[in-house]
């Protein structure tokens, strides 16, 4: 079985992407995964970039600050990522974009001399939700500006391959009202994206007995320095 980080960052708890989440935490814990559940807005995560988390170019082997090593740690632990957001301003939320600018920083998710990296073997899902219907989304471009970023600009650029990338759409989200209202469509496409990121047939990869995971992941000097 995998280890798997699911990552929302929706500011209410009744909102469709946070039920989303709560349904992806459970089917993969039902079906023996180890999920790390990382609800942003619950956990008090700060976006801000402060100096202490300012990426130094000329040094990837900064330590940064101990919650941003800490986040680190959990995502180099996880053979998969399941990212559900909200599409505002055809982007990621300012909580979401905070997340990915402090945690998957240089030196870190890229930036390394030598190596894959610690996202080299990641599988990567990311689930977006948008009040606008298929046509229009994708018929203005939308759509493919979005994509573009998650897959080029960060899942790509921090090492993770293109076939390991999912991307994935709940269009006319806002039609769908609270949690109980929403319907199967949002999360039969939920399920289907999870179907294909981790296949039944799939085994998990080896750890060795000192509990650290076969792929060196924790050997990264973000944590042993936490």
């Amino acid at each position: 079985m995998a280890r798997v980080l699911v990552v929302t960052g929706h500011p209410r708890t009744d909102s469709l992407t946070a039920g989303l989440a709560r349904h992806a935490r459970d089917r993969l814990t039902a079906e023996g995964h180890a999920v790390d559940f990382l609800d942003l807005e619950a956990e008090g995560f700060d976006p801000r970039m402060t100096p202490d988390d300012e990426p130094d170019w000329a040094d990837p082997q900064k330590a940064y600050s101990p919650e941003v090593r800490a986040h680190m740690r959990r995502v180099a632990d996880a053979d998969a990522i399941v990212v559900v957001f909200p599409v505002w301003w055809f982007g990621l939320p300012a909580l979401l974009k905070g997340w990915i600018d402090r945690v998957w920083n240089h030196g870190f998710a890229y930036g390394r001399r030598r190596g894959g990296g610690p996202l080299a073997r990641t599988r990567m899902l990311w689930l977006g939700l948008t009040a606008y219907d298929r046509a229009k989304f994708v018929d203005a471009g939308w759509q493919e500006t979005v994509t573009r970023v998650l897959r080029k600009g960060i899942s790509e650029y921090c090492g993770i391959a293109p076939e390991r990338t999912s991307v994935r759409y709940v269009y006319d989200s806002l039609t769908a009202g609270a949690e109980a209202e929403a319907g199967a469509g949002a999360f039969e496409i939920l399920d289907a994206a999870l179907d294909e990121l981790l296949p039944a047939q799939e085994p998990a990869p080896p750890t060795p007995r000192d509990g650290r995971h076969s792929r060196g992941r924790l050997d990264l000097h973000i944590s042993v320095r936490v």
